[in-house]
């Protein structure tokens, strides 16, 4: 602004409209020799719901389809990305930047985690301090080729969040929930955010959903009726994939093998995602 502005943009050659959307621009480009098509945030209102576990999972099922994904781990106090890939090794660098770990299958990862000296030592950070952290994972970091890369964010609405919406390009987010009322009023708070923030909203992904029986066959709803089509009816929004309680599953993570792991309940999320890529490349 200039020093002699009248608030009336007589004394000033710069629109004060382009002023103030200059002055609220937070975005931070990428690294320099980064390559990024798509970037896709998993969000949830609430902890505990899977969030980690669908965005490993997403990576993994793309990365079956021949794209190149990448997992940016943007929940530093709670990184559990790392450990459902089985990377114990640490993230390197040059003069140039850092650089995203490799998993067995050729997934690129970055994690806080990845930068400790041990995996438990906790992160006692405040918020802006974790902010920046994320956008350096963004800027800092070189990520070659990269189709998809899923942002695996902390849970809720607060400081980090809302970092990532206004500094990093989000393409666009996939909110996870579970089954219960409580969750899915909670859920219904990270679709406003988004929808507040602009960013497109894919589809909603529930886990948790029912367990299927192994000797009957017969699917339970343990955690009892599903809400989940309701959220998505109010927003007009779609669900995308319900994903069962599956021991299997737990124990690949737990393991380190998500990489492994056996079933094509996101496979409706993929195809909508390769969708996006195709439209782009038209």
């Amino acid at each position: 602004m200039s020093e002699n502005c009248n608030q009336s943009c007589s004394s000033c050659s710069e629109d004060c409209a382009e002023r103030k959307e200059k002055k609220n621009d937070f975005s931070v480009k990428p690294h320099e020799m980064s390559s990024i098509k798509k970037v896709i945030g998993v969000v949830s209102g609430k902890g505990g719901v899977g969030k980690s576990l669908v965005t490993s999972m997403l990576a993994v099922t793309m990365n079956r389809m021949g794209y190149h994904t990448a997992v940016l781990d943007a929940d530093v106090t709670g990184p559990s990305i790392p450990k459902a890939f089985g990377i114990k090794e640490k993230a390197t660098g040059s003069e140039f930047g850092l650089f995203p770990v490799k998993s067995k299958t050729g997934i690129d990862i970055m994690s806080v985690n990845l930068l400790l000296e041990n995996d438990t030592d906790p992160v006692v950070w405040r918020g802006p301090l974790i902010g920046n952290m994320v956008k350096q994972f963004w800027s800092d970091v070189i990520w070659s080729d990269v189709d998809f890369m899923f942002i695996d964010m902390p849970p809720g609405t607060g400081d980090v969040p809302l970092t990532v919406f206004q500094s990093i390009a989000v393409d666009g987010i996939i909110v996870v929930t579970s089954p219960q009322e409580l969750v899915s009023m909670i859920v219904s708070k990270a679709v406003r955010m988004a929808e507040m923030m602009n960013i497109p909203i894919v589809g909603l992904v529930e886990n948790m959903s029912y367990f299927k029986c192994p000797d009957c066959g017969k699917e339970h709803k343990i955690f009892g009726d599903s809400h989940i089509d309701e959220i998505a009816e109010k927003h007009n929004l779609k669900v995308l994939a319900k994903l069962p309680v599956n021991p299997k599953i737990s124990a690949a993570c737990d393991k380190g093998m998500i990489e492994l792991f056996d079933g094509d309940w996101l496979e409706p999320v993929a195809k909508v995602l390769e969708k996006n890529i195709e439209e782009d490349n038209k």
